[in-house]
């Protein structure tokens, strides 16, 4: 990585946000759309798997990459850390149940909750994280590859 270019990291973070809220209402427009094409069934667990998958990834890197760097800089983030990974273990554990919802052909309607649940806790998860952390990542060092740090989204 060039040592010249600081990586604005509450920045990447924000967009990571946008981009993983965009997944999960393209998924919501897949299950939508579900009954207008003979594929539609298909359709819907690529959207589903991608979002499992980037949603997942991001928690991931995360939980490897910059908390730990965060939790150098800022130890006073310790508690919040902590929180925000016991939110990603949910969210894991969520997606889970959508995943197996959407391979084993439960109901759009049965799906639908499962987004739901998940767009929700999703929500408020990014929302706390927003709060607590984007003000202590603007100053954050860290010199790692932005996929490495908040997954390849």
């Amino acid at each position: 990585m060039d040592a010249d270019r600081l990586i604005a990291w509450d920045e990447e973070l924000r967009q990571a946000h946008t981009r993983l809220r965009a997944a999960l209402e393209a998924t919501r427009t897949a299950l939508d759309n579900d009954s207008a094409a003979p594929d539609a069934a298909r359709e819907l667990a690529l959207f589903c798997i991608g979002f499992c998958s980037a949603l997942d990834g991001h928690h991931r890197s995360e939980d490897r990459a910059l908390f730990p760097a965060l939790r150098i800089e800022h130890p006073e983030l310790g508690e919040v850390i902590d929180k925000l990974m016991q939110d990603h273990s949910m969210l894991a554990h969520l997606l889970g149940s959508l995943r197996a919802a959407v391979e084993g052909g439960e109901s759009a309607d049965a799906i639908e909750r499962h987004l739901d649940g998940i767009g929700a806790i999703m929500e408020s998860h990014f929302r706390f994280e927003e709060r607590e952390i984007l003000a202590p990542l603007r100053a954050l060092h860290l010199d790692r590859p932005v996929p490495d740090v908040l997954g390849p989204l």
